[in-house]
């Protein structure tokens, strides 16, 4: 394919700002939830400025740029028959959950607007890190493609995440400690 380069540059800068909206909605939402404990006008004032933060970076960044990486994506494996291949069909794996996490992430932003929202900052905290495992899962998948011993990569991606979780109560433990 004469245009792979820009084609594949592209992908990859949509991939980037997808992933960065996610990350950093997911900031907000704990913002925004930390900012529901706060008291009247304060709530209030917090609660409208979040939810116009929480709507433009969906709008504007986040979606656009999941469209954008997916049909980018989706062009470059038809093309390039990568469908084919037992990696691609693995990163396709790890690609949904990310996409479900992002439709997840939309319900979130829905309730936060109105203001009944369920999660607790904690449990916010726990689920951003669940944007970073399917983006180490999908970059070394990628990148390892049939050379990745799948056992090894499994235990690898547990342990990570196993690590992460440990790091969150950590710091919650020190962040309630004061």
């Amino acid at each position: 394919m004469e245009y792979y380069g820009y084609l594949k540059s592209l992908h990859i800068i949509f991939v980037v700002s997808w992933m960065a909206g996610l990350l950093y909605i997911v900031r907000l939402f704990i913002y925004h939830t930390e900012a529901n404990d706060r008291a009247e006008p304060d709530r209030q004032i917090l609660h409208h400025q979040f939810v116009k933060m929480e709507k433009l970076l969906w709008n504007v960044i986040a979606t656009p740029a999941m469209i954008l990486a997916a049909l980018t994506g989706v062009y470059m494996m038809i093309v390039l028959e990568w469908y084919r291949q037992p990696w691609m069909l693995v990163k396709l794996g790890f690609v949904i959950g990310l996409l479900v996490y992002h439709f997840i992430c939309q319900g979130i932003v829905t309730k936060l607007k109105e203001g009944n929202s369920a999660w607790t900052s904690t449990q916010l905290r726990i689920w951003n890190e669940v944007a970073t495992l399917f983006l180490v899962a999908i970059v070394f998948t990628v990148v390892l493609k049939s050379a990745m011993n799948w056992i090894y990569g499994t235990i690898g991606f547990v342990l990570f995440g196993v690590m992460i979780m440990i790091a969150v109560k950590i710091y919650k433990y020190y962040r309630t400690k004061d």
